[in-house]
């Protein structure tokens, strides 16, 4: 290997010995039983959660759609856990029929809601024990099932031009059963309690990249390797 510039070639290797050994440290579970990635999704996770709560929200709107009466057929196999599905339904007050490969659906869609919302309060506040003794299954899957449920009938409201009452579901789904169910286990952090912590992460990111940069950089200027403007050719 032709070495042109021992100096720079040096910085080179001790820079990249430096931003080795600190990634080695950041891979073992000194922070809390966790690697420095692990902690850092779960800080930023926390975060998430704190600010995606919309369920209160969300459970007033439904009340406005209580006395709205939906009448959907969905596909069966779209559905992986008819037991649970059956049961979730019956305790929502939702009367479910099956028939060849349909489900007939039919309820008030403000109490199915509410019925749905509800599960998802706790969930997101980990009491999946009490969402788990209510219907004998793991509490995430039976968000998932409401998930599958909620997302069959939006689907159908679509079709029927009921745009209200499916854009309505939709917001169900998104910001209340899929907010439950990812964010379940995970305790809600305020980003105003945890400022100095985002920004020393945030700043040691770029430092940690740039360190990386220049170490390659007076590594290739070590080996002779420069980039160098292009001399203009005239006519």
């Amino acid at each position: 290997m032709l070495i042109r510039d021992r100096k720079h070639f040096t910085i080179g290797i001790v820079m990249l010995i430096v931003f080795a050994i600190v990634l080695i440290v950041m891979s073992l579970p000194v922070f809390g039983g966790k690697n420095a990635f692990e902690a850092a999704d779960h800080l930023y996770n926390s975060i998430a959660k704190g600010s995606s709560y919309k369920i209160p929200k969300l459970e007033k709107q439904a009340q406005g759609f209580k006395g709205t009466a939906i009448d959907c057929t969905i596909d069966a196999q779209a559905i992986p856990d008819m037991d649970l599905a059956e049961k979730i339904a019956a305790m929502a007050g939702i009367q479910l029929s099956q028939s060849g490969g349909k489900l007939t659906l039919k309820g008030d869609l403000g109490t199915m809601a509410l019925a749905a919302l509800k599960d998802a309060d706790l969930m997101y506040y980990d009491k999946e024990t009490q969402v788990s003794d209510k219907y004998g299954k793991p509490g995430k899957q039976v968000l998932f099932t409401w998930w599958k449920l909620l997302k069959e009938t939006k689907n159908t409201l679509k079709r029927k031009k009921l745009v209200k009452q499916a854009s309505f579901l939709d917001e169900v789904v998104k910001k209340g059963i899929e907010v439950g169910y990812n964010f379940s286990g995970i305790a809600p952090e305020k980003a105003s309690s945890k400022a100095g912590t985002l920004a020393f992460s945030l700043v040691f990111y770029v430092c940690y990249t740039v360190w990386w940069g220049f170490s390659i950089f007076f590594l290739f200027e070590g080996f002779g390797l420069a980039m160098e403007a292009g001399k203009k050719e005239e006519m």
